[in-house]
């Protein structure tokens, strides 16, 4: 027994002895004769080319605030000097990161699993150039995991690493992918600025409550190249401490970004950015057209004026569905009109959706132009666009995006609470429910509130189609004639509306191929109305002014009633029955529109009421284009005269669509329209 007691004795002793000399060797040893075996273990590791260059130096100590078997381990501290990782064999170059100097700890345990686990490391002075090639392969990816193409099995070893703080860098980024080439400058600020300084007080308040406090920016920046193949310029600010597991310990950040003439300005904090947690970010975005953000973002939204906005981005990186990005309370202008809303876009499989509601206080009409390519060749040109408006055709050409259409879906609510235009065309206000779903577009519905009456539509257009198809339905009710035309006096006493129902659908990718192709109809009467050249000058109808005044001269005539019934097919509307009953005559319109061609063939024919007298002795005509339309007068002698409406050729039976447009005038008087009707339904 007592020998034994002596051998465990010696056994401890020896052991003791050991550990001792290990711990001098480690402390004494020069760790510059260990940088070949080091740069060889790292290389492998990586499967990169490793290298230390310069002095390399551990100190061991034990780390504070650890328990157990680490609490009495020493953890050495490293630090190194001129430290170089290379690229794969397939980027240009040979280095990947280099830098002037590392200093780190490594807690010694995982090694044991075969873990490389350094809680913190600070990088002095760093130089990387990053590449991504057309294929997707990147020089930042590291398969640790993956097979050689030599048959090697995969590295058994990992890398975790907790924080990470540096100082003043370059890096150089070239990806094919998307054909972006940027080069950036990170310098220490002389003095860090408090997060809330530029945030805004709330804003950093706001943060603390719902994570931690945000250290202070550090660090500024500043890159320039281009993105997307449109040019870049950049400058912000970092702070200096890059937290990777710690999520709740937010990242400031802040950047003032010009991408072509789009503008970007964000300022706040990432969580979480090893696996991009979350953002909360003031975002305020300004550009020549909302279209402009497709290329940069991958969201598809229309034409429009400048615009600028400025609200919260909040975005969660790690939903399920897929990363959440919302832009809430924010405001802005487009043109000149006021807008706000919160809009949510989530990049889900297959196709991501943008949805939301906006609102616009004030609503100018002409900003709705380019929506429906009816803005100017000069409005193109200030947005940066091309114009491709033929100068002999009215009907807007400019095709689709439908590409962009199926890159995502979208459920988003406009309201125009209210609309701004000249007298001619007043419209009140906008209620429209925008959807887009795999490729198809649709409105539903298009509400105008207008002249005391309605305007609704339903539009819809299937981008997926090839080519597009497109369907629309109108529905005008009591639109007040004296509200239509306010500045024209004698419909100041008018009681009439206009009513009306148009039905077209069409194929073609553009608003002329849709209209050049399309089948429908289109109803309208108007009731108890006055007209004069003066009101054609007041709606701008250069040939009404001219048809007018050769049937009525300069005198203002009362309208009892106008009908219209026109078909529609294959781009060809014509008249099946077109009249209109002044006070002293009885005019018929014959003849088509051709949307294809834009050409016009019309053909008034008057007939006079009673013994009155009509100056007019030959029937008119419109022909010409729709870009310049030519009236003038028949050669052939009106021969038509007081015979009634047998006579002119309209004993036909009114479409079912137009008496069901028959309404009062307003309260209980008889509706102007409705003995014209009858009269033509009795021959």
């Amino acid at each position: 027994m007592q020998r034994l007691r002596k051998a465990l004795a010696w056994l401890v002793a020896v052991v003791l002895l050991l550990v001792a000399a290990l711990m001098l060797f480690l402390a004494l040893f020069d760790w510059n004769r260990a940088r070949p075996l080091i740069n060889e273990q790292v290389s492998a590791a990586l499967n990169r080319p490793f290298a230390i260059e310069g002095d390399l130096r551990v100190i061991w100590k034990r780390e504070p605030g650890q328990q157990g078997l680490s609490a009495w381990l020493p953890w050495p501290h490293f630090a190194a000097e001129r430290l170089r990782l290379g690229n794969p064999d397939w980027a240009q170059g040979e280095t990947f990161v280099s830098l002037d100097r590392v200093r780190l700890r490594l807690s010694p345990l995982p090694l044991l699993w075969r873990t490389v686990s350094i809680p913190s490391i600070e990088l002095g002075a760093l130089t990387a150039d990053l590449q991504r090639l057309a294929d997707g392969r990147a020089n930042w990816v590291f398969d640790l995991g993956a097979e050689q193409a030599d048959g090697e099995q995969p590295s058994p070893w990992t890398l975790d690493i907790g924080t990470i703080a540096f100082d003043k860098g370059q890096v150089k980024l070239d990806d094919k992918v998307s054909n972006t080439r940027l080069d950036a400058v990170i310098q220490p600020l002389g003095e860090p600025i408090p997060f809330a300084e530029i945030v805004g007080k709330n804003a950093a308040e706001r943060l603390a409550e719902s994570s931690a406090r945000a250290q202070d920016y550090a660090f500024a920046w500043q890159t320039k190249g281009s993105f997307r193949g449109q040019p870049l310029t950049g400058s912000g600010k970092v702070g200096g401490l890059l937290a990777l597991h710690d999520a709740s310990l937010p990242f400031p950040l802040q950047a003032d970004v010009r991408i072509g003439a789009t503008r970007i300005r964000v300022a706040g904090s990432l969580t979480d950015p090893q696996n991009l947690g979350a953002l909360d970010l003031r975002l305020q975005l300004s550009g020549n057209s909302l279209s402009q953000l497709y290329p940069l973002t991958g969201v598809t939204l229309p034409d429009t004026p400048p615009y600028s906005t400025d609200g919260r981005l909040q975005a969660d990186l790690r939903d399920a569905s897929g990363a959440i990005f919302r832009y809430l309370g924010f405001n802005g202008r487009i043109g000149a009109s006021d807008i706000q809303g919160d809009l949510t876009f989530v990049a889900r499989q297959p196709r991501p959706k943008l949805s939301g509601r906006l609102t616009s206080n004030q609503l100018l009409f002409s900003d709705l132009a380019p929506l429906i390519g009816a803005d100017s060749a000069a409005d193109k040109r200030a947005r940066g666009e091309r114009d491709s408006q033929p100068t002999n055709k009215a009907l807007p050409v400019t095709e689709f995006r439908t590409d962009r259409w199926r890159a995502m879906d979208a459920d988003v609510r406009f309201v125009g609470k209210r609309i701004v235009h000249s007298e001619q065309l007043p419209i009140t206000d906008l209620d429209t429910h925008v959807l887009l779903d795999d490729g198809t577009l649709s409105l539903e519905p298009l509400r105008f509130g207008m002249a005391g009456g309605a305007l609704d539509a339903q539009i819809r257009l299937n981008g997926a189609a090839t080519p597009l198809q497109g369907q629309m339905r109108l529905r005008a009710r009591d639109l007040r004639l004296k509200q239509l035309f306010p500045t024209f006096a004698p419909m100041q006493t008018s009681l009439g509306a206009l009513n009306g129902d148009a039905r077209v659908s069409g194929r073609g990718n553009s608003v002329a191929a849709l209209l050049g192709s399309a089948d429908g109809e289109l109803n309208m009467l108007i009731n108890d109305g006055a007209v004069s050249r003066g009101l054609m000058e007041i709606a701008g109808l250069n040939v009404g002014n001219y048809l007018v005044g050769r049937l009525f001269g300069d005198e203002e005539v009362k309208i009892n009633c106008a009908a219209a019934d026109m078909g529609i097919r294959q781009g060809l509307m014509s008249t099946r029955l077109f009249v209109i009953d002044t006070e002293n005559a009885v005019i018929k319109v014959d003849g088509s529109a051709n949307f294809a061609s834009e050409r016009l063939d019309f053909t008034i024919t008057p007939a006079t009421k009673g013994f009155r007298i009509f100056s007019l002795r030959s029937p008119l005509y419109v022909r010409g284009t729709f870009k310049q339309p030519a009236p003038g007068v028949q050669a052939t002698p009106l021969a038509l005269r007081g015979v009634g409406l047998v006579a002119l050729g309209v004993a036909v039976a009114p479409a079912a669509g137009l008496l069901a447009l028959v309404a009062p005038s307003a309260g209980d008087e008889p509706s102007q329209c409705e003995p014209l009707l009858q009269k033509i339904r009795g021959g």
